[in-house]
This record gives structure tokens, C-alpha cells and sequence, in this order.
């Protein structure tokens, strides 16, 4: 520490050495333990967490075998995305079949996206039922039943495009949106259920 001395009207510093100050009882006691750490400690808890770790060990499995058919599928779609579009009627393949169609029909890539996007809509649907049934919440199942409509509206979609954005289908396109809101609604309540349901665990263990 500096202290300051006055002499002759010059201020002059004089350096001081002073003991560092001690710190406060408050701050040397341990901190007290978390109720979130003593509830991770608890033995139910540990026994809760084993149990469905074991449940889901299968499904686990199950995924990391599929690895090469997960790669497979993200590489096929990556390559469906970066590549030029082009209609069914340019391919040469294709092209002996004379299939004529119109300007507004969709691109192979294009199709390619929206079938696979319903595909892994179904998959997470089966994946989500099949989590609620190893963990032995059943709210998630509720979610899964919350999905649906959404599925539905995907399918509305898929089938206006198929017939070429037809006008005499433009319901289709109302339908759509109607369950689009209707599935957003019941995601999110389905969520909430999960929510409550994973709140009345906690306070159980």
C-alpha cells in the first residue's frame, strides 16, 4: 500500500506494507449442498437412472447399428440438394416413356425432400412412442398422437403436388393449413403433459 507524505509542498509517496486483509467467516465456510445435488445423490435416484438407462440400452443399439444406413441416407440427400434440378421428363431414362409435363411440376430433388421429410416425420413419431413405452411415461405417447395432424397436412401437401398444384384440389391447401394449426396446438400441449408428468417424478424420487 502507498501512503502519502506532504514535505516542502512535494508529495511524496512512502510504500507501506500492510497484512492482506483476512476474509470473512461467510466466505470460508463450504458452500451448503444444492437440493439438486443431494436429490443426484439420493439412492433412488441412482436406481431410477440405472433402470432406464437399461430400458433404452436396446434402442441405443439399434441406432449405432444403423450408422452406415444413416450415412447412406444424409449422403443421398445431400447430393439431392446440391444438384442441379431437373424434371422427370429431362431425365434420358425417363424420356422414352414421353412423359409430358407441365411447367409447374416438381423437380426429382424436390420430391426426393418432401417424401423423406414425411418419412422421418413418421420415424420420429415411432421413435417417441417407443421412448414412451421404455421410459414408462406415458405423456410421451401423447406427443407422439400430438404429431398427426401435422402428418396429415404434410400428406395434403404431397398429394396437391402430385396432381400438379391442381386447382380443382386447391382444398387441399386450406386443409393443410388448418392442420397445421391444429398439430401445432396439440405439440404443444402434449409437451405441456410431459412437462407435468417429469415435474411428479422429481418430486417423487
Amino acid at each position: 500500500m502507498i501512503s502519502p507524505l506532504r514535505k516542502g509542498g512535494l508529495t511524496m509517496a512512502i510504500p507501506t506494507l500492510l497484512p492482506p486483509p483476512r476474509l470473512l467467516p461467510s466466505l470460508q465456510r463450504p458452500a451448503p449442498q444444492t437440493h439438486v445435488a443431494s436429490l443426484a445423490a439420493s439412492p433412488r435416484f441412482r436406481a431410477a437412472t440405472a433402470q432406464l438407462k437399461h430400458s433404452l440400452y436396446p434402442t441405443t443399439c439399434r441406432i449405432h447399428e444403423n450408422k452406415k444406413a444413416m450415412v447412406a441416407l444424409l449422403g443421398a440427400g445431400f447430393v439431392l440438394t446440391v444438384v442441379e434440378p431437373v424434371s422427370a421428363a429431362d431425365m434420358p431414362l425417363l424420356g422414352s416413356f414421353q412423359l409430358n409435363e407441365p411447367p409447374n411440376a416438381l423437380s426429382l430433388p424436390t420430391w426426393a425432400i418432401h417424401v423423406s421429410s414425411v418419412v422421418e416425420w413418421i420415424t420420429a413419431m415411432a421413435l417417441v412412442w417407443q421412448y414412451g413405452e421404455k421410459s414408462g411415461n406415458e405423456s410421451w405417447k401423447g406427443l407422439s398422437w400430438g404429431m398427426v395432424p401435422l402428418l396429415g397436412g404434410a400428406f395434403c401437401a404431397c398429394t396437391w403436388h402430385f396432381f400438379y398444384n391442381s386447382e380443382a384440389l386447391e382444398v387441399l391447401v386450406a386443409l393443410q393449413a388448418a392442420l397445421t394449426v391444429i398439430g401445432n396446438a396439440t405439440m404443444c400441449f402434449a409437451a405441456f403433459r410431459i412437462y407435468k408428468s417429469s415435474e411428479r417424478s422429481s418430486k417423487n424420487l
